[in-house]
């Protein structure tokens, strides 16, 4: 990797440490407040429903999303020299954008999930059966994971002129390594865009103002009802697609930024996003919240 973090932390070993030490306390906190949410959602049986069974693979999805980039990151920090070899960095790479993707459709799942529910709860049961929470979780996974092996394999075979990346880990940053982005490589990003983030993120919002515009029209009681399960879902959707509009103009339009502000942008990344989804899964749902109340009373 290259030096970027010697050009915004401390030269002084002591400075180097102390940002370590944010960082790490920063992704044990990841760690934890996203795997007890999990935790309480498999040992609760009131919680084994598509609702909550979607949001414990989102937030798992967060636990993963973190340990693909926070450990070879807290590495850098004590290292005298930031290096990492091609073939990891195109694997951090696909491990990236796999689990960044899943994430959209997650939230396109569980839009889908809120609208039978809210919309259709006399059929609700039917549609989202267990057979059915399978096969979306799954899908959940595994489209991103082949858009992104041809993605990683396209990119592995192109021709390298660089050897300073410029990003603290691997996204797209990754392409400034080559000489030249053939077509097909642009080509398919784009597929992958498209495929990914748009149309997941269209359907998650038309779905929403599907629910809110039937939610209107019924009474106060439903409407609050509407508004307590999708509003979490929402401030999730708007925090990831900020990001992710980050990472695709600073890659593929080349903007212009700052060092800085590219710094402080990327770090956001992987930094308040994380803690973000348990933190809102946390409060804002009241099955969750209840119970959690009780498992950190226990606790204390």
């Amino acid at each position: 990797l290259s030096n970027i973090l010697n050009r915004f932390f401390a030269p002084r070993s002591w400075g180097l440490y102390l940002y370590f030490s944010i960082m790490f306390t920063v992704y044990v906190l990841i760690i934890c407040s996203n795997s007890v949410i999990v935790y309480l959602i498999y040992i609760h049986k009131s919680l084994h429903e598509p609702m909550y069974i979607f949001i414990a693979a989102l937030l798992f999805n967060c636990v993963l999303y973190s340990t693909n980039v926070y450990p070879k990151f807290l590495i850098d920090f004590l290292s005298k020299e930031q290096i990492v070899s091609y073939y990891a960095c195109i694997f951090q790479f696909f491990m990236f954008y796999t689990l960044g993707s899943s994430e959209f459709l997650l939230l396109a799942i569980m839009a889908f999930d809120r609208y039978v529910s809210i919309c259709k709860p006399l059929r609700y049961p039917t549609v989202m059966t267990k057979i059915t929470v399978n096969t979306f979780l799954v899908l959940a996974w595994f489209l991103p994971a082949s858009h992104s092996t041809v993605a990683a394999i396209l990119a592995a075979k192109i021709k390298i002129c660089n050897s300073n990346l410029k990003g603290i880990f691997c996204n797209n940053a990754v392409f400034t390594l080559h000489c030249v982005r053939p077509k097909p490589v642009t080509v398919f990003g784009g597929v992958c865009l498209l495929n990914l983030v748009i149309l997941p993120m269209l359907f998650t919002i038309f779905t929403y103002t599907k629910i809110f515009l039937i939610s209107y029209q019924r009474c106060k009681t439903f409407r609050r009802k509407a508004a307590e399960t999708c509003i979490p879902h929402l401030l999730v959707l708007i925090s990831f697609s900020y990001l992710a509009a980050y990472d695709i103009i600073i890659a593929r339009v080349d903007s212009y930024f700052s060092k800085t502000a590219r710094f402080v942008m990327t770090l956001q990344i992987f930094l308040y996003h994380p803690l973000f989804n348990p933190f809102i899964y946390g409060l804002k749902m009241k099955k969750i919240s209840k119970h959690l109340k009780r498992f950190c009373l226990i606790k204390v």
